[in-house]
């Protein structure tokens, strides 16, 4: 029987960070309540604290979960390509119309950098963990790896990355969300045709 409810709590645990985790993308962090998690979570706002201790706290997780899940979805992408590929299908993923206009499910970093400076340590520790976390794979991807050249350049492309996704999803003129994606697209993964 313990068991069983240990495993139920966990269930509710993950369902309201996943939950958090589409919301701080969807709304950031200042627009993301705990009422409406739990709700979302299909939970009661009173069984919150039965999970985390903070607002903080369930905000830092699910800055870890999403910023885990574009990770994840940059090395599913990576793994599948030949290793001289691997980067330009990371770049093309990263800069699509479709990851332009998955806010709720995209990259936390693009949703989210603006508020960062304003959150609490453990959100800002955790959000900076999946960031190094991308740098290392972009990293990883370069001929030059284990140099500090590879390291730099993977700086330079995840930054560019994350300001041309960011500015995307800012503008109301999709044609100039368009150029914008675009444009990077050509700097940083020209195509082979």
């Amino acid at each position: 029987m313990k068991r069983a409810t240990s495993r139920s709590k966990e269930a509710s645990h993950e369902r309201i960070v996943d939950a958090a985790a589409r919301a701080i993308r969807r709304s950031g962090y200042n627009g993301t309540g705990v009422a409406d998690i739990m709700k979302e979570a299909g939970l009661t706002h009173g069984g919150f604290y039965a999970h985390f201790d903070s607002r903080e706290a369930m905000l830092a997780e699910a800055a870890d979960r999403a910023g885990g899940d574009a990770v994840a979805e940059m090395q599913r992408i990576t793994a599948s390509m030949p290793p001289q590929q691997a980067l330009q299908a990371m770049i093309q993923a990263y800069l699509s119309k479709e990851h332009v206009e998955a806010i709720e499910t995209g990259c936390a970093t693009a949703a989210l950098c603006s508020e960062m400076p304003r959150q609490a340590p453990e959100v800002r520790r955790a959000a900076t963990r999946r960031i190094k976390e991308m740098i290392d794979l972009v990293s990883r991807q370069s001929p030059d790896w284990g140099q500090p050249i590879a390291h730099e350049r993977a700086l330079v492309t995840i930054a560019t990355m994350v300001g041309a996704l960011a500015l995307a999803r800012a503008v109301d003129d999709a044609k100039l969300s368009d150029a914008l994606r675009k444009s990077v697209l050509k700097h940083l993964a020209p195509s082979k045709n």
